[in-house]
Formats: C-alpha cells, structure tokens, sequence
C-alpha cells in the first residue's frame, strides 16, 4: 500500500493494484459499486447479530452494526492489497430505529409509521483490510406523501420487501409514488453512499485512519 496519489490519478487506477471484496449480496450494492466501475467480489452472506448497544443512536447504529459486519468478514484478508466493504442501513423516525421488517403485518405498521412523515436514512459503511479499520457514514431525509392502506398491501403483496429497512426500496414502485422531496444522497436510501465512498476510500487507501466501537 504504498501508492503514490497525484492530482493526474485516479482511485479507479489505483484500485487496480487492489482486491475489492463486498461484503453483502445486496443487489442495490452490487449494482452502485459496478455503476462505480469498481471491480469486486461479493463475498457469501454470513449470519451476523444486528443487535447493537442501548446507548447507540441515529448514525452510530448503521456505523457499529457495518463494522460488526466487517469483523465477520475477517478471515477472507489474506494480503495487504485486499479490502472489504461492508455497509448497513438503517431508518430512523421518532427517536426509534426501524430495520428489517420480519413479517407482514410488522412492515405494514413500519409503512403507516413513515407515512405523511418525513425519516431519517442512515448508511453506515465500514472499509477493513489487515492493517486498519475505518466506519463512515452518511444521512439522508425522505419526506414521504400520505399512503392509503391499499397502496401499503399493494406494495407489501407485489414487492414482498423483507430485506430492506424500514420496510421500503427506493428505487421501487413505493418510491416512485410515495418519496416527495428528499435532502441528501438518494444513492445513499438505497444503500450505499458512492460519493462519500470514494472520498473515503482514497483516504482509507492512503492515511489509514483508524475508527473502533468498544
């Protein structure tokens, strides 16, 4: 890791000396790392425990949980030219977190939460390799329409959105008709902040910041 940045090189180039790993099977992530033109590979989904500390909140759940999640990942780091990016996303509405819905009727009450409402989207993003660890994160605010009961089954039975927080995809039928305004990185409601990615990725690659929960 002992590249020299330039104004004339680009973290692309640079990337080519690199192993990229993801750490998920997010088919929103895969697709904004491929949109990035950065070559990687996805790594199998590990079961990890998504609990995290009562006293963490807002933007420190996303980042303490992409970190655990990096942890796990752990052993597949055999050289110093190997990173993995693992990410989480969490919605944050009323001073309470909603992740993954586990049923049905637990996503249609998440629905009725955000509706007429604006939240709060948080993504936190980890980058690990054998030498340091850095957590990042980014917010952004999504002020969604009021939704009638029959949009919500129509949505829940079509789209089934189990694996998403907050019980909703953007990039989906629900967003295109319930999302007014948001403030922020709509790539990051996705799941992934790129932008913020690629700044942090170029100092993760060249100042080895260093960022820990205990």
């Amino acid at each position: 890791m002992a590249n020299i940045v330039t104004f004339e090189t680009m973290l692309i180039d640079v990337l080519k000396d690199y192993k990229i790993y993801l750490g998920s099977q997010s088919p929103r992530r895969k697709q904004l790392l491929e949109m990035m033109d950065i070559k990687y590979e996805a790594l199998p989904q590990l079961e990890t425990d998504e609990n995290f500390p009562d006293n963490l909140k807002e933007y420190e759940i996303a980042e303490y949980l992409a970190q655990i999640k990096a942890q796990h990942y752990s052993s597949f780091l055999k050289n110093n030219n190997e990173i993995i990016i693992t990410a989480d996303t969490i919605v944050w509405i009323n001073n309470i977190v909603l992740s993954k819905p586990k049923n049905y009727d637990e996503a249609f009450d998440m629905l009725k939460t955000l509706s007429g409402k604006m939240h709060t989207v948080f993504t936190g993003v980890c980058l690990k390799s054998l030498e340091c660890i850095h957590t990042f994160s980014d917010k952004t605010d999504v002020y969604f329409k009021k939704l009638n009961d029959d949009e919500i089954h129509y949505y829940l039975s079509n789209y089934k959105p189990y694996d998403k927080a907050g019980s909703y995809g953007a990039q989906e039928w629900i967003g295109l008709i319930a999302i007014e305004k948001i403030n922020g990185s709509y790539f990051n409601v996705m799941g992934l902040p790129v932008n913020k990615l690629y700044v942090e990725l170029e100092k993760f690659i060249y100042n080895f910041p260093i960022k820990i929960f205990n």
